[in-house]
Order: C-alpha cells, then sequence, then structure tokens
C-alpha cells in the first residue's frame, strides 16, 4: 500500500483512535460536549483543538494526553516511514515509573510498537484490561509481568503474549528495563 498523503496529523491520529474505539463522530462529539462539525474540522486539520479540548478528547479516548504532542518534524521523504530516535513521540503515564515513546511512524495502522522503559522499582499495582492483543520483547533488564492473576519473571530475550487479559507488571531490580511493545489494535 503506498500512501499519497502520509499520516503526519493530530487530526489523522484522533480520526483513527475515534473509529479503533468504534465511535462516530456523533458519539465522540457529544462526550466531549462539542459539535460534529468541529470535531470532523479538527480530524481534518482544519481547526485546532485548544489544551483544555486535547484534556477533554483524550478523557473521553482514554489516551494520554501526552499522546497528542512531542511529534517532531520527519526529513523530507521520510514522513510516514522513518522515525529517528530523537523524533520519537512520547507516550504513556510516567507517573509510574515507565515512559513510552511511539515507534511507529503514526496511529494509521492496525497495529503500534511502543519502546517502553520500565525505571528500577517501578510498578503498576492494579490490573488493566485493554481490547487488544500485546506482544512485549524484553531488550534489556528484567520485568515481571502478571497476567490473569500468574506472573512471569522475564528477561532479555524473553517474550510475551497479553490476549485482553488482566495484566500487571513490575521492575523488581534496580536497573531500567527495556521492553518493545506491539499491540494491536493502537491504543494511544
Amino acid at each position: 500500500m503506498t500512501l499519497d498523503h502520509p499520516p503526519e496529523s493530530l487530526g489523522q491520529d484522533l480520526r483513527v483512535l475515534r473509529k479503533q474505539r468504534r465511535l462516530t463522530l456523533v458519539e465522540l462529539a457529544d462526550r466531549i460536549g462539542r459539535s460534529v462539525g468541529w470535531l470532523s474540522q479538527v480530524e481534518r486539520d482544519i481547526s485546532e483543538p485548544s489544551l483544555a479540548e486535547l484534556r477533554s478528547l483524550s478523557s473521553a479516548l482514554a489516551v494520554p494526553i501526552s499522546s497528542f504532542f512531542g511529534k517532531s518534524p520527519s526529513d523530507p521523504g521520510e514522513e510516514g516511514r522513518v522515525v529517528r530516535k530523537n523524533a520519537r513521540r512520547p507516550l504513556g503515564h510516567r507517573a509510574l515509573g515507565l515512559t513510552e515513546e511511539l515507534l511507529s511512524p503514526d496511529l494509521t495502522d492496525d497495529f503500534e510498537v511502543v519502546h517502553s522503559t520500565f525505571a528500577p522499582g517501578a510498578a503498576r499495582s492494579e490490573d488493566i484490561v485493554r481490547p487488544t492483543q500485546e506482544v512485549g520483547y524484553i531488550v534489556s533488564g528484567q520485568l515481571h509481568v502478571t497476567i490473569e492473576g500468574r506472573t512471569f519473571a522475564l528477561g532479555p530475550g524473553d517474550s510475551f503474549r497479553i490476549r485482553a487479559e488482566p495484566f500487571r507488571w513490575s521492575n523488581p531490580t534496580t536497573e531500567p528495563c527495556v521492553v518493545i511493545w506491539v499491540i494491536a489494535p493502537p491504543v494511544y
């Protein structure tokens, strides 16, 4: 598939996130208290949402507001194809000791690839369930992943899969852990 206009805009990402959550323009507009026309213009990059509107959108789409920021311009000819290390988009909630960056050029594919760094001692104490299939690959460090109540101690070269199951994680060591995640459909 060749893209005539590579996806690289906030509007395109919003449209993808809305569709992946099976929301119509009307449903999302109702959730954020805005008109369908305004939302349509945002998705087509005709209107630019305010910070307060981005907060409403992030809440309604269940994504961190940071996923709407940090997009660095690509070199000519690389848009939609290449993501340079210094141009990764930050994702996630850093409060848990987790730093995430989008490795995929955008959110318009059937999956996303995320670079996750778990700080020493970081842990998610409550289960999360996402309507996704996910595969993680441990690049470095140690990670404990609990899937449906069963805990797995993982190290470099190990991988795991989660299929819309309750899971949580922890890094019980004094070293960071780096994991590459493939998530389908994209959740950020």
